[in-house]
């Protein structure tokens, strides 16, 4: 089993920045790909970004030139870099990984935005 522990949210203002950390227990990132997601209140768990095992990134368009994800594979943490915020990025910030080793999700991190 692989654990993935989410810390970094808080309360923040709007066009001000967070750093989103996912703290996995084992080290799968030769293997497995890492996601961020978010679910806002009465919406649907969305996908933000991610990074592939050969350190290929995407991300949404919503957030495309204001979030990065990364990873520090010494530390076996993954990051996601949220610049520029917006109240409707309000939302809890969920870890995933997924692949061959399985998927897994972290119990998620809130985010609040204020205007």
């Amino acid at each position: 089993q692989v654990q993935l522990v989410e810390s970094g949210g808080g309360l923040v203002q709007a066009g001000g920045s967070l750093r989103l950390s996912c703290a996995a227990s084992t080290n799968i990132f030769g293997i497995n790909a890492m996601a961020w997601y978010r679910q806002a209140p009465g919406k649907q768990r969305e996908w933000v970004a991610g990074i592939t095992s050969g350190d290929i990134t995407r991300d949404a368009d919503s957030v495309k030139g204001r979030f990065t994800i990364s990873r520090d594979n010494a530390k076996i943490t993954v990051y996601l870099q949220m610049n520029s915020l917006k109240p409707e990025d309000t939302a809890v910030y969920y870890c995933q990984s997924s692949g061959p080793l399985g998927n897994y999700w972290g119990q998620g991190t809130q985010v609040t935005v204020s205007s």
